[in-house]
C-alpha cells in the first residue's frame, strides 16, 4: 500500500476541461467540484484520496493501487493533454 501518482498540469482550455471532466465523472459515478482554479474529483473507492487537479501547478494523490480508481485517475490525468499539458509519474 501507499502508491502515489504525481502530476504537473497546465490547462489552457479550462472551461472545456471542466465540462469534459464533469461529464466523465458523472458517467463514472464520481463527484466533481470546482474549487477556484482547481477541480476536485471524489472517487467511489475507499482508501483512495480525492484527486485535486490545478489549472496550472503540481499535485499528488495516494491511490494505494486500488482499482479501478487508480487506473481511472491515470486516464483522467492523461486526458488533460487534450486541453493543455500534463506530466504524470508514479511511485
Amino acid at each position: 500500500m501507499g502508491h502515489t501518482i504525481y502530476y504537473k498540469t497546465s490547462i489552457h482550455r479550462w472551461e472545456e476541461f471542466l465540462s469534459f471532466i464533469g461529464r466523465v465523472c458523472q458517467g463514472l459515478g464520481y463527484e466533481v467540484a470546482p474549487v477556484g482554479e482547481s477541480v476536485s474529483v471524489f472517487p467511489t473507492c475507499s482508501l483512495v484520496e480525492p484527486l485535486l487537479i490545478p489549472r496550472s501547478g503540481e499535485g499528488f494523490v495516494k491511490t494505494n493501487l486500488i482499482e479501478p480508481c487508480h487506473s481511472i485517475y491515470l486516464l483522467i490525468l492523461h486526458s488533460v493533454s487534450s486541453f493543455g499539458s500534463v506530466s504524470v509519474w508514479e511511485d
